[in-house]
């Protein structure tokens, strides 16, 4: 663990942004702004003021992830100088930050996006609360506590789910008035790119969590199979676009075309990375940027579109 002297340095608005992470941030931008591509097609209208409150909250609550995780891993002794994290990704280790401050700032930020929920609740009503209260409360899970989320091999599926799939089906109840669970089938895709970032994360990081007994799914599966499952995911990814695209918004479909063309360099770059502990700072960028891809290309597919079937 790193220094614990009292000689602690300022937290400064530099440090809180680098805790919370911006380019992580796609994994709560994307699916917001599916759901904001849903609401738009299925009513003809889409809410300027409420979208943006939407959308902050989500970014709200994606840097308290971030900053719990590195909080929780800082005290545990899980994050040394020896990984291969750029500094301005290791706050804690490199700029001598106090870890309550850290901690208290990801409280902040949960607490901040509550208090934009408010005006969600006001214009929506409680069910996006309800929605906002279980993603809370899988935030502090996934972890803190004596075993938490990100420690086990379900920690792609939950990261999945709640920040790619929970983050729509809330957001387009909270623009229509409508709690519509297809959009968890919408949402297949995001909640796959989601579980993705994490994935790429905990690959490269095998061996450093072998050490810390952190049972993430690639420890449990081994280098050799978790590579396959990783290439399958993207690969899973891309035709869940276009299958959605190609069933529910067809008039879109020609979208997907531009998508496939502009997703070439990125895919090929990450498909040749070995996703090893060296590799992981290059590794976290192209999956970010394949998010930010793929996710607008499939957001403008939906805009573009008809929706069939559902509405």
């Amino acid at each position: 663990m790193s220094n614990k002297n009292s000689n602690y340095a300022k937290m400064t608005p530099k440090f809180a942004l680098q805790l919370a992470a911006p380019h992580t941030w796609p994994a709560a931008i994307m699916p917001c702004l599916i759901a904001c591509a849903c609401a738009s097609v299925s009513t003809g209208v889409l809410s300027a003021s409420l979208s943006l409150a939407l959308l902050a909250i989500c970014i709200l609550m994606q840097s308290s992830v971030n900053t719990f995780n590195d909080y929780y891993d800082y005290v545990k002794g899980a994050d040394s100088t020896d990984d291969n994290v750029e500094e301005s990704d290791a706050t804690l280790i490199y700029a001598n930050i106090n870890p309550k401050a850290a901690r208290n700032l990801a409280w902040c930020f949960l607490v901040c996006a509550f208090l934009l929920g408010i005006y969600v609740i006001v214009k929506a009503g409680w069910i996006p609360l309800l929605l906002g209260l279980i993603g809370a409360i899988i935030v502090v899970l996934y972890s803190a506590g004596k075993t938490p989320i990100s420690y086990l091999p379900i920690g792609e599926l939950i990261s999945g789910f709640v920040m790619g799939g929970l983050i729509p089906l809330a957001s387009y109840q909270a623009l229509t008035g409508s709690l519509n669970f297809w959009m968890l089938v919408i949402a297949l895709p995001t909640i796959i790119g989601v579980a993705l970032i994490m994935f790429t994360n905990n690959t490269c990081d095998i061996e450093k969590d072998e050490t810390v007994s952190r049972k993430t799914l690639p420890v449990v599966l081994g280098r050799e199979r978790t590579v396959l499952l990783y290439r399958f995911l993207i690969a899973l990814w891309i035709v869940a676009i276009i299958g959605v695209v190609a069933v529910w918004f067809t008039s879109g479909i020609v979208v997907c075309v531009f998508m496939l063309l502009a997703s070439i360099a990125p895919l090929k770059a990450i498909f040749n990375n070995p996703l090893l502990p060296q590799t992981r700072i290059v590794a976290m960028s192209q999956i970010g940027s394949l998010n930010v891809i793929l996710g607008t290309f499939y957001a403008a597919a939906i805009f573009a579109g008809v929706p069939y079937l559902i509405w």
